[in-house]
C-alpha cells in the first residue's frame, strides 16, 4: 500500500513559498539605489552616461528573471521533497514511470523560449548600445599600450600621452586621488570628456589586445592590434571617474590605469588649450612609440607633416 501525503503539508509548503514570494517583493520596492542597480556602479545625482539605464535595466531583469526562475525551481524541490519523502513503515516503491511527454515537452519548450527572450532583449540593447552610425560631436582616438595609453583629440588636433608607472601601490594613495574617485590619481594620463557631448570612441592597440573600460560607465570594449574598434557614448554626468585595462596584457597589466574627468565646454577647452600650450599638438600614431621609450612630442605627427 503506497502512502499518501498528507494535505496539510502542501498548504504549509504552498503557503511559505507565498509568503517567500511576497516577503521579496515588498523588499524589492523598499531596497537601497544599490540595490535595485543590481549593485552596479552608479550614483544618485543621476546616470552617468546616456546609455547606463539602458544597461542597468538589462542587467536587472536578468537577476529577476532568473530569481523567479530559482524560486519556482527551489519551491517545486522542496515540495518534491516533503511531499514524496518515504514514510515510516512505508517499504514500497512507488509506480516506476519510464517516460512523461508532457513533462519531458515542458522542460524542453521553457528554457527554450527563456533563452530566446533573453536573447531578444539582450540583441535589442547591445544593438542600441554599440550602434556606431549615430552623429557624434568629437572624436577621440584611444591607443593601448604595455603599460599605459595615448589620446588622441582628433577634433582638437592634441593629444596626451601616458607612461607605465614601476610601483603603482606606493604611487596611487588614498591621498593621491583626485576628489577622492578610487582608483585615480595626479601621476596617471587623464582623458578629459565634455558633458552632454556625444563622443565617438576609435579605439586601438599598440602591442597585445587591451580592454578599454570606464567601469562607472558600465561598458568596456577589447582593443585589437591591426583592428579599430569604436563606440558613441555621451557623458551625462560632470565628475571624475576611474579606467583601467580589463584584459590581462603582461606583467605590469594592474598598472595600467588612467583618469577620466567628465567636465563643462568651457573647462574641456581649456585643458586642450593646456596641450597645446605643452607642445602636444597633432596626433600619436598607433605605430608609434614602444614601452621602452619616452613619448617625446616632437616626433608626433603635426599638421602639414606627411
Amino acid at each position: 500500500m503506497h502512502s499518501q501525503p498528507p494535505s496539510r503539508t502542501r498548504r504549509t509548503i504552498l503557503r511559505a513559498t507565498a509568503l517567500a514570494v511576497a516577503v521579496g517583493a515588498v523588499a524589492s520596492g523598499c531596497a537601497t539605489d544599490s540595490v535595485q542597480r543590481g549593485f552596479l556602479p552608479g550614483y544618485e545625482g543621476g546616470e552617468v552616461t546616456n546609455q547606463t539605464d539602458r544597461i542597468t535595466s538589462l542587467w536587472t531583469g536578468s537577476w529577476i528573471a532568473a530569481l523567479l526562475v530559482g524560486i519556482v525551481t527551489w519551491g517545486l524541490m522542496l515540495w518534491c521533497v516533503a511531499a514524496y519523502r518515504k514514510r515510516k513503515d512505508d517499504h514500497v516503491l512507488p509506480v516506476q514511470t519510464r517516460y512523461h511527454l508532457p513533462l519531458e515537452i515542458m522542460y524542453t519548450a521553457v528554457p527554450i523560449v527563456m533563452v530566446l527572450v533573453l536573447f531578444v532583449y539582450t540583441d535589442r540593447d547591445m544593438t542600441a548600445i554599440q550602434d556606431r552610425d549615430v552623429e557624434s560631436d568629437m572624436t577621440i582616438q584611444v591607443i593601448g599600450k604595455q603599460w599605459s595609453w595615448d589620446f588622441n583629440y582628433l577634433d582638437e588636433d592634441v593629444y596626451e600621452s601616458g607612461i607605465h608607472l614601476d610601483d603603482v601601490g606606493e604611487t596611487l594613495t588614498e591621498e593621491a586621488e583626485i576628489d577622492g574617485a578610487p582608483g585615480t590619481g595626479e601621476v596617471l594620463p587623464t582623458l578629459y570628456l565634455p558633458v552632454g557631448e556625444s563622443i565617438r570612441f576609435e579605439l586601438e592597440s599598440r602591442d597585445v589586445i587591451h580592454s578599454f573600460w570606464i567601469p562607472a560607465f558600465l561598458y568596456k570594449q577589447d582593443m585589437i592590434p591591426h583592428r579599430t574598434n569604436v563606440f558613441v557614448v555621451t557623458p551625462t554626468r560632470e565628475g571624475v571617474y576611474a579606467g583601467k585595462c580589463a584584459e590581462l596584457c603582461g606583467e605590469h597589466h594592474s598598472g595600467m590605469l588612467f583618469n577620466v574627468e567628465v567636465v563643462d565646454r568651457a573647462e574641456f577647452d581649456e585643458q586642450m588649450d593646456a596641450l597645446r600650450e605643452r607642445g602636444q599638438v597633432g596626433s600619436i600614431p598607433v605605430a608609434g612609440f614602444s614601452r621602452l621609450q619616452d613619448p617625446n612630442p616632437v616626433t608626433a605627427t603635426t599638421e602639414g607633416e606627411n
